[in-house]
């Protein structure tokens, strides 16, 4: 208990999958939690849950997309717990891309949601965590964004730029001496509403053969990636910045 203790973290894409679960365990383990989605009644009633468990959570309502909706967020965030110090940018989307037959409108959709929202979400911690002495800013990555994928080039280049655009911010802070740390964790194959919808992507083939390269033979739960994401918002990864925690069963092995 307590590994977070005090710590206010703001979590997007907090009402289910790994952004919930990371809120859960940010608050069992001593944190304050924000966690916003573009869903007003499911993220009320995922603050409501938290709140009912004798936690401290709120709901704020946010388009990722919107540069001017960020400082906003930020501050609301400061303005009901004094400071902020994490920022978990979870939210994203995901969808099957023909790389002949796709526009150019859905590649920026991904780009905006997966990529342009961490730049915009990283740049706004930043000016506040450095007034308050320091902080962890986690970006959700995927295995995407290492390895590739024939039927996802849009996702692959938002994942794999939230990659390297994790160590550049890294760098960043490292030289103007914020004490900020910035990593980006990259989920495998779990199982959250995202995964759930993404029938499209795999047949059963598919499916079959991801079941057999999962070396430790299961999916994940979102659990098992709200914990790496824990790890790097305590004080437990001091020395840990502009790196990838790679959270996928041994997947990326082959």
């Amino acid at each position: 208990m307590g590994r977070v203790q005090g710590k206010v973290c703001l979590i997007t894409g907090g009402t289910a999958g790994i952004g919930y679960s990371a809120a859960e365990l940010m608050c069992r383990e001593g944190g304050k939690v924000a966690i916003t989605d573009l869903r007003p009644q499911e993220g009320e009633a995922a603050a409501q849950t938290l709140r009912n468990q004798g936690y401290a959570a709120i709901f704020i309502e946010q388009d990722v997309t919107s540069e001017s909706r960020w400082p906003e967020v930020i501050a609301a965030v400061v303005a009901e717990y004094g400071r902020l110090d994490v920022l978990v940018n979870n939210a994203g989307v995901g969808a099957a891309t023909d790389l002949e037959e796709s526009d150019l409108a859905h590649w920026r959709f991904i780009q905006s949601v997966n990529l342009e929202a961490v730049f915009m979400g990283t740049q706004n911690a930043i000016k506040q965590m450095k007034l308050n002495g320091g902080g962890s800013i986690v970006n959700i990555s995927s295995i995407e964004g290492i390895i590739g994928d024939p039927r996802s080039a849009a996702y692959n280049a938002s994942k794999g730029g939230v990659r390297l655009f994790t160590k550049s911010a890294a760098l960043y802070c490292a030289e103007k001496k914020y004490n900020i740390r910035v990593n980006s964790v990259h989920p495998g194959f779990t199982k959250t509403p995202m995964a759930a919808s993404a029938g499209d992507l795999f047949g059963p083939d598919d499916l079959v053969r991801i079941q057999h390269e999962i070396v430790v033979g299961h999916m994940a739960e979102p659990q098992d990636q709200g914990y790496g994401i824990l790890y790097l918002a305590s004080d437990e990864s001091k020395y840990v910045t502009g790196t990838e925690l790679v959270i996928d069963g041994g997947y990326t092995c082959h």
